[in-house]
């Protein structure tokens, strides 16, 4: 496939709350992996979003953004950290976060606050595990919500990650280079 430019999502534009995690210190590696707090995916990515927005909005929730398209240059920072396979992508081999078309996200209530997922995002955990069977019914049900939206809206999901959705066929999506990045970057200033 050709690479596609990147869409920029927004806050105001995609009814969504975004809080890039890898922008700030205290995610799982305890350092800063990109210095904006920005969120962009793929053209076809940000399509089903679209979809998952209008889903989540019919049972009343918002989906908050923790993590979407990533640089090459931040997926070889969490790999220095953490080289699991299963967890984080070898920056070898490409991420699905770097071809623009994975999200990590959560669901909010009406209130604003997180529905209880059994564990925070980046826990890299069996208790991550979408269908880890040695949590509350409560959490059972708020993973099973995000997940029924997720996949109504044109997403599949990573099993080992509660949060993590990507596009079917994700690897056939080409890696967005840092050259691109940058001029999105540079368009959204």
């Amino acid at each position: 496939m050709t690479p596609a430019p990147l869409v920029q999502i927004r806050e105001a534009t995609h009814d969504v709350v975004i809080d890039m995690m890898y922008a700030r210190p205290d995610n799982f590696t305890g350092q800063v992996i990109y210095g904006h707090k920005l969120c962009f995916l793929h053209p076809e990515a940000e399509a089903c979003l679209r979809r998952a927005v209008a889903g989540a909005r019919a049972f009343g929730f918002k989906l908050k953004i923790f993590d979407a398209f990533r640089p090459h240059e931040a997926q070889e920072a969490l790999w220095a950290v953490l080289p699991v396979p299963g967890y984080v992508a070898d920056p070898a081999k490409g991420s699905n976060h770097t071809r623009g078309v994975a999200v990590d996200l959560t669901l909010l209530d009406a209130q604003g606050h997180e529905l209880d997922m059994g564990t925070p995002v980046d826990t890299m955990t069996a208790a991550s595990h979408h269908f880890y069977a040695d949590l509350s019914a409560a959490v059972q049900l708020n993973r099973m919500k995000l997940l029924t939206i997720m996949l109504e809206a044109g997403f599949v999901h990573h099993p080992m990650e509660w949060w993590h959705y990507q596009l079917p066929e994700a690897k056939e999506f080409e890696l967005v280079s840092s050259a691109v990045f940058a001029g999105c970057l540079d368009a959204a200033a």
